[in-house]
């Protein structure tokens, strides 16, 4: 039997079929970046998504809401300001159309926070710590509003969707042409490890860094000094450990993220300078146990 190339089996039926359903989906440009976006999945179903996966999280008996006002009005001053200043930004039709809820998790141990496509933020009381006041907590949940905002979400599915046809594709294309059932898995299993490591890893670093970027420019417009960002990075450094190399995460280094944002400062500076200020309270001390982890999204 002929040796069958690889490289012949991709540039045939899997590479025809990833070019028909990118073409036959909708493709966007992100209006701060100009980066081409590739959206299989409408707005509309992302925000109904969003919304079930929203009250499922809230429903969960593990779940604790917060009935504190000590911890629940600053965080609602902060997404008051963000959602402002996200409805007179370059995403102002999307952000006025969310259904915009905002919820405090009683969990000490997780820093964290999450805004989901519709506008359902969470913010965990343990990122209280790595915010400090409300101009970091600004940051933090601009960040999170742009992912939302951007259908960064829709954009992963999509993606996957696309990189699992080809596999699909490939993994029937090399059975066909009569390769080794051992040599099939064997490629496939490097295909997989490719697409991951060459295609999804890099897009949701992209995204990281988009919402960093419009994050930062979108608390400044609310009126919080965007420099409390880099000093949220340095405190998520100081409180991470075993970090992967940035090629094997889905997150950029805190080292390329505090580089990023300074240098993306001047820009953001000149709109904080040109709004109103917000007050910056200090946020309520939380006692996070010891073993917690930064988690940011």
């Amino acid at each position: 039997m002929t040796p069958v190339s690889l490289q012949h089996v991709f540039q045939g039926p899997a590479m025809g079929l990833l070019l028909a359903m990118t073409l036959l989906t909708g493709c966007e440009t992100n209006p701060y970046t100009g980066r081409s976006q590739l959206l299989m999945v409408s707005a509309d179903q992302m925000n109904q998504m969003g919304a079930t996966q929203y009250g499922e999280v809230l429903k969960d008996p593990k779940v604790v809401i917060s009935k504190n006002p000590q911890e629940i009005e600053p965080v609602n001053r902060v997404a008051k300001r963000i959602i402002e200043a996200a409805k007179r930004s370059k995403y102002a039709e999307a952000a006025k159309a969310f259904e915009w809820e905002v919820t405090v998790i009683k969990d000490d141990a997780t820093k964290n926070a999450w805004a989901m496509p519709g506008g359902k933020i969470a913010v965990y009381t343990g990122i209280f710590p790595m915010a400090k006041d409300e101009a970091g907590l600004a940051a933090i949940m601009g960040h999170e509003v742009i992912h939302a905002l951007a259908q960064h979400g829709g954009e992963r599915m999509s993606h996957g969707v696309i990189a699992q046809a080809g596999l699909t594709v490939s993994n029937i294309g090399l059975a066909i042409l009569g390769v080794d059932p051992a040599l099939n898995q064997l490629a496939m299993a490097a295909l997989g490890a490719g697409t991951q490591g060459l295609v999804l890893l890099p897009f949701s670093r992209k995204h990281e860094s988009e919402a960093d970027y419009v994050g930062l420019l979108l608390a400044a417009d609310a009126g919080y000094d965007p420099r409390e960002a880099i000093h949220i990075w340095e405190r998520m450094a100081a409180a991470s450990e075993g970090a992967p190399p940035e090629f094997m995460s889905t997150h950029p280094s805190h080292e390329t993220r505090i580089s990023d944002l300074k240098r993306w400062m001047p820009e953001a500076m000149a709109i904080y300078e040109g709004a109103p200020k917000a007050a910056s309270a200090p946020l309520p001390q939380v006692t996070p146990s010891p073993s917690s982890s930064a988690k940011p999204n």
